[in-house]
């Protein structure tokens, strides 16, 4: 658990702290547990100098301001979590938490009614989920699949999700992956958007995963409840409560009817009936709209422009990073299937850690006891061809060539295209990747010992060449709308002590209209080659949900074409032999 102190300096003190160890925390001290992070995005942090601190009271509506310089030297209870999204112009994040409370039944300011408890919330029962089934159905089929007489050698590109998924599920056949990654750490776009020790979006494939690998333990489970920052009432957030007594689709629908800060009885009124086609049409309808922005698609049904202004804003930037006016409706539509159709679809949980210690290594650690391979500073240069165009070998930057019985390529596609073999480029397969392009994002990491705001700005695109210290200050604009009590743009309030901006140029896949005919299946037509990634075609669109898919069909694929591959293989070394005189 995270835990933030405000000591009697003023200063923001961050700390890893376990579930319930609040002894270390300063005598004299109000203690809110507090994260602000961004759903799917990269983000950007900053250390800042806090002065006297003030809060969210996020149970309600209203705002406790300024209790830190206002409340008596003892100690607080803290406890549950929310998770929030927020969007303005250009940055769009979330807040996950810790709210003030009493063991009791009120508030008391009274010396020692107070202690700090840090604990999750508990683990939803999943079990019985369809996509969780599902995600161990899948994961049962390499299990129980024949084991290989000759196990196969597949050569990975990439050790992001995709990458690190396909090398698993391909170790669990019975296979030998061999894992290549260009960097010096695993993760890939992981790095971009956890490399501090924060939360992580997480969904029922990567719950599978955790389970399988056996680290559950390292998930944090979150409160029931979104929150929003509201626009035109800077400082203000309102909530969206989703109660567990209630099933799919009634707990959403009770959440929205209960709010009515965001959206007025009209509003919500003609917002549900542009939504009723979705609803009835299901599955068919949701890909009908690939060609329509979230902007085009709302004029089409009627729907008012202030749910855009309230909603669409937000959504938008947390699935993408783009505005929608460019998003495909269909991405917002897979979102909010999955919110009113599961019950706990929108429920979130936190790694407790770095993605690459925490998550990425334990694939790794898996993957090597069963024999396989992860090779780091392994960058690719070159895929080379046989005659007949299928895969030679992988020429990396140090001279060494990589030979294998397949090969995939699991890294974001703006890489792929720049590899690609110019004999493959008019191939309908590889053409139509054109389409598909990363989206620039810009994010920040610093000192993990001072405080921090973790954001992410986006859209990017006109920013990714602007100086670092134009970012910054436009970063700070938006924030003193947002928090006006604690931050100003001048930081004549919160003060920025340090702050380091990396700037990505291409990032998640652009879900634009008209791009998903353009996503590749997994196995291309070219005879032992493949790709993972998620923009590869899986139902999850651009997340890391879609990743670990994405590797878990990519691993299909090639345990099912086990007898080709063999085949091809035993050809080539037949024709290697050299014929005696």
């Amino acid at each position: 658990m995270v835990v933030s102190s405000v000591c009697a300096n003023h200063h923001f003190c961050m700390r890893r702290q376990t579930r319930s160890s609040p002894a270390a925390l300063p005598k004299h001290s109000c203690v809110l547990i507090c994260q602000i992070r961004s759903e799917y995005n990269f983000r950007s942090c900053f250390s800042m100098d806090t002065g006297c601190l003030s809060s969210m009271n996020i149970t309600g509506t209203s705002q406790a301001r300024s209790f830190a310089g206002q409340l008596p030297t003892h100690r607080c209870f803290a406890s549950g979590s929310i998770q929030a999204l927020k969007s303005s112009q250009h940055v769009s994040f979330g807040v996950k938490s810790l709210v003030l409370r009493n063991k009791g039944k009120g508030f008391r300011r009274r010396l020692g009614a107070l202690q700090v408890v840090c604990q999750d919330f508990p683990r939803p029962p999943l079990e019985n989920t369809i996509n969780f089934l599902e995600a161990g159905q899948l994961s049962s089929f390499f299990r129980n699949s024949e084991q290989p007489t000759k196990p196969l050698q597949v050569v990975i590109a990439g050790a992001g999700l995709a990458g690190l998924s396909t090398a698993k599920y391909l170790a669990d056949a019975g296979h030998k992956p061999i894992l290549l990654e260009a960097r010096d750490v695993l993760g890939g776009k992981l790095l971009g958007r956890m490399k501090m020790e924060i939360g992580m979006k997480l969904g029922f494939i990567s719950f599978n995963l955790f389970g399988e690998l056996g680290i559950n333990d390292r998930l944090q489970w979150k409160e029931h409840s979104m929150i929003f920052a509201m626009p035109n009432k800077p400082g203000e957030f309102s909530r969206f409560d989703f109660p567990e007594t209630l099933p799919a689709p009634l707990n959403g629908i009770w959440a929205i009817l209960r709010n009515n800060e965001m959206l007025t009885w009209p509003e919500k009124v003609k917002f549900a009936l542009g939504l009723l086609p979705a609803m009835v049409g299901g599955q068919a309808y949701v890909e009908a709209q690939d060609g329509l922005t979230v902007s085009e698609w709302m004029k089409k049904q009627g729907v008012p422009d202030r749910v855009n202004d309230e909603v669409f804003i937000a959504m938008s930037k947390a699935l993408n990073f783009i505005n929608p006016d460019e998003l495909s409706m269909q991405c917002i539509l897979i979102a909010l299937n999955r919110f009113l159709q599961e019950k706990h679809g929108s429920k979130m949980a936190f790694l407790d850690g770095n993605p690459p210690e925490r998550l990425c290594m334990p694939i790794v650690d898996h993957v090597r006891s069963l024999g396989g391979e992860v090779r780091l500073n392994s960058r690719i240069q070159k895929i080379e061809l046989n005659p007949d165009g299928t895969v030679k070998h992988f020429a990396l930057t140090d001279g060494t060539q990589i030979t294998g019985d397949a090969y995939v390529f699991a890294t974001p596609v703006d890489i792929l295209k720049l590899l690609i073999p110019q004999e493959w480029k008019e191939i309908s397969y590889f053409k139509k990747l054109e389409k598909l392009v990363g989206v620039p994002v810009i994010n920040e990491y610093y000192d993990p010992n001072r405080s921090m705001l973790e954001l992410v700005f986006a859209p990017a695109e006109e920013w990714v060449g602007r100086s670092d210290t134009e970012i910054i200050e436009a970063t700070m604009q938006e924030l003193a709308k947002l928090f006006p009590d604690e931050i100003a743009a001048d930081q004549s309030k919160a003060k920025i002590l340090k702050y380091h901006v990396v700037k990505t140029p291409r990032s998640v896949y652009k879900t634009i209209p008209d791009c998903e005919p353009c996503r590749p299946l997994q196995r291309s037509p070219i005879e032992g080659f493949y790709l993972a990634g998620d923009y590869t075609k899986q139902k999850y669109l651009a997340s890391m949900e879609g990743a670990v898919l994405s590797g878990k069909f990519c691993a299909q694929s090639i345990v099912e074409d086990y007898k080709m591959l063999s085949r091809r293989s035993l050809k080539s070394l037949q024709s290697e032999v050299p014929v005696a005189s």
